[in-house]
């Protein structure tokens, strides 16, 4: 399997790989990624990871490739579409090489393959990668991810929020250029004000350590009621983050890898969704709670319809997070946890 990134995209290909698993029980799985989201799933179980890291470029690819090289693989599921990682497909060896379809690729990617996908319009990130195990036979598609959370990562988080009930609140995307997927802070702190008031849930903030990231905390620190934030910005390694979600009542967070490791965690999730289609990226399980205000960018900034863009065309506009008002986060958050209480405060169960 070569999928180097990202942090939501390598969550959502782990049913992938326990659908396999469930096919071949046997099966020897070799998965080429990221140095990042290595961090975030290693000990994933059934699974040898091979890290490259793309800042050693052409040298990383050649260890790999040493590494490797007595090695020839039934299948190459070649899950990344991006020339970077298409280069470092050459020097693998597989009896067959599988990419997307033509309606899905990018960068030449059906250059470097095979085999190709059957067509699957206006696919789910996840149903895409779901579509790797179709077209390898596999029938039991069900959801499964059992992420490896180490004891560390759990005593990791518990100091930083006792047993106190918490919400979980990531408030920046990647600081990458046009990005363009983060709110406000005035409306994470509405959000934090209404979380406490009314649901009793401290705020956990959580990103990592970049300028950005950074101010934003800080913002919305000095907006928000005194006890009502604990500030974990920066304060965390991917697996306490994993252990922060697997912990919180609920995620809240722009798109994101934190809302699909909390899908690859079954924790309830608010995304916020207005520069990419949420139909597409949104976390898997918990769509019904996303804030939706793409077709409104995608009108209001692109001047389109939704028909007359492409499946998947993102918004680079950076007022188009704005369509989204504080009102709409608490409506979609007061839903899900009324639909999904706190065991606590479920009835008992009548089953034995």
């Amino acid at each position: 399997m070569l999928r180097l990134s990202a942090l939501g995209d390598v969550c959502n290909l782990v049913p992938t790989i326990r659908a396999l698993q469930r096919q071949w029980p046997d099966v020897r799985i070799t998965w080429i990624i990221g140095k990042g989201e290595y961090s975030l799933l290693s000990g994933l179980s059934g699974v040898e990871f091979l890290v490259y890291d793309k800042a050693t470029g052409l040298a990383g690819m050649r260890e790999i490739w040493h590494t490797l090289a007595d090695t020839r693989f039934d299948a190459l599921l070649h899950m990344q579409q991006a020339l970077r990682a298409s280069a470092l497909s050459l020097g693998l060896k597989a009896n067959v090489r599988i990419g997307y379809d033509k309606a899905r690729t990018k960068d030449w990617q059906h250059w470097f393959t095979h085999r190709q996908l059957a067509p699957h319009p206006r696919a789910h990130v996840l149903d895409s990668f779901m579509d790797f195990a179709r077209l390898m036979g596999v029938d039991d598609t069900r959801l499964e991810w059992n992420l490896p959370i180490p004891e560390t990562a759990i005593e990791e988080a518990q100091q930083l929020t006792g047993e106190h009930p918490y919400l979980l609140m990531s408030p920046c995307a990647n600081p990458r250029l046009r990005n363009f997927r983060n709110w406000s802070a005035e409306g994470y702190a509405a959000v934090i004000e209404h979380a406490w008031t009314q649901h009793g849930l401290r705020t956990v903030l959580s990103g990592g350590n970049s300028p950005q990231e950074r101010e934003m905390g800080t913002r919305i620190l000095s907006l928000a009621a005194s006890g009502a934030v604990v500030d974990a910005i920066g304060a965390t390694s991917l697996k306490g983050l994993l252990a922060l979600i697997d912990r919180a009542r609920a995620v809240v967070a722009p798109d994101s890898g934190p809302v699909h490791m909390a899908n690859a965690l079954h924790t309830p999730t608010v995304g916020l969704f207005a520069t990419t289609n949420p139909e597409r990226a949104a976390p898997y399980c918990w769509r019904d709670y996303v804030v939706n205000r793409y077709p409104q960018a995608v009108r209001s900034y692109m001047h389109k319809s939704l028909d007359g863009i492409t499946w998947g065309q993102r918004v680079r506009h950076p007022d188009a997070m704005s369509l989204i008002g504080a009102d709409d986060v608490i409506e979609r958050l007061d839903a899900l946890l009324t639909d999904y209480p706190a065991p606590s405060a479920m009835e008992p169960s009548n089953e034995a």
